[in-house]
């Protein structure tokens, strides 16, 4: 039984059900009127609902330590974010360590039941599905938190605007011509890959190009993705005079899967990334991508996650993207590398 399922039977907010079973004795009528209260109590008896000690420590006493979940820290750009966590986390006063769940939703049950047992104050999620309901069991077990990097409906995040971004890249491509596209959309369970391709492909559509389904591939976010996700690309048909691949590392693979087949990066095809990794630069042929904040989005998600400890209240905050067009896309920065 969850506070969830009694919100459910009694028509109330969970955040309502939960001050009231959580509040010390004699607070239960400054946490709802009178007869919400013995309405949320009545029926807890009923039900045999019993409060999560793990949530309670967390109200009744402050451990000082957050929580990070991450799918893989060995991604350059989750590192990233866990550095802006942990930076801003020093600042203050608070602690933080880092769990793997590589985007398996068993093994992020199970990292977040070790994240609690260690009676964290909170959590930041960076493995967040679109599909929220396993947010929505920790959200009703008390538990704080926020998610950066991914966004899941009905629970407080910070995350670059992924849906402009996607939108920007659209926006280039169109500008130079390119009517014959595809995109390497990432995994299809995460909000990332699913709002850069959504943004890419509405501005398509809106140009009166709609993107076929065969040219929208997933695959997973690292090298080793973007190449069999170009690989499947490149066996639908002609290939595009331009990619999207929905991150910088997918980029690198869908690179490699090009050379192989003869095309040459930046004048029979341009490919476009995203995140602006250190490494998009420094490619024989710099990489054209979508420059995310992701330091900064780390530290504004420990910030947010203080300030849900706080008492206050946290919205989704969307940060800015920038476009960085570089040689991959661009004829003219390609002919000036090539003269050099």
């Amino acid at each position: 039984m969850t506070l969830q399922m009694i919100a459910d039977r009694l028509g109330l907010h969970v955040s309502t059900v939960s001050r009231v079973l959580h509040a010390k004795p004699g607070e239960g009528l400054r946490a709802a009127s009178s007869p919400t209260v013995e309405r949320v109590r009545k029926l807890a008896d009923e039900l045999g609902y019993q409060r999560n000690p793990h949530a309670m420590s967390l109200r009744t006493q402050r451990s000082n330590l957050i929580g990070v979940l991450v799918p893989r820290l060995s991604d350059m750009v989750l590192a990233t974010i866990y550095e802006g966590v942990e930076e801003a986390a020093a600042e203050h006063g608070l602690s933080t360590f880092v769990a793997n769940t590589r985007d398996i939703p068993e093994e992020q049950r199970a990292r977040t039941e070790m994240v609690l047992a260690r009676r964290v104050d909170g959590i930041i999620f960076g493995d967040a599905h679109s599909d929220s309901g396993f947010l929505d069991e920790v959200a009703a077990r008390g538990v704080p938190f926020v998610l950066v990097n991914r966004q899941a409906e009905g629970h407080p995040s910070v995350v670059c605007d992924d849906y402009l971004g996607g939108r920007m890249v659209a926006e280039h491509l169109l500008e130079l011509g390119h009517e014959d596209v595809a995109v390497v959309a990432g995994e299809p369970y995460a909000s990332t890959g699913i709002n850069r391709t959504g943004g890419f492909a509405d501005r398509f559509r809106e140009a009166g190009l709609p993107i076929p389904a065969h040219r929208i591939v997933h695959s997973r976010f690292d090298a080793r993705g973007g190449r069999a996700g170009t690989e499947r690309v490149l066996a639908s048909g002609p290939p595009p005079s331009a990619l999207f691949v929905v991150n910088d590392f997918g980029a690198i693979g869908a690179l490699g899967a090009l050379r192989d087949h003869g095309l040459r990066v930046g004048v029979d095809i341009a490919v476009v990334g995203f995140n602006d990794t250190p490494l998009a630069a420094e490619l024989p042929v710099p990489l054209t991508t979508v420059r995310s904040p992701m330091h900064e989005m780390g530290r504004r998600g420990l910030r947010k996650l203080v300030r849900v400890l706080e008492g206050g209240r946290a919205e989704t905050e969307l940060l800015r993207p920038e476009l960085v067009v570089r040689a991959s896309s661009d004829p003219q920065q390609y002919s000036a590398l090539m003269k050099h």
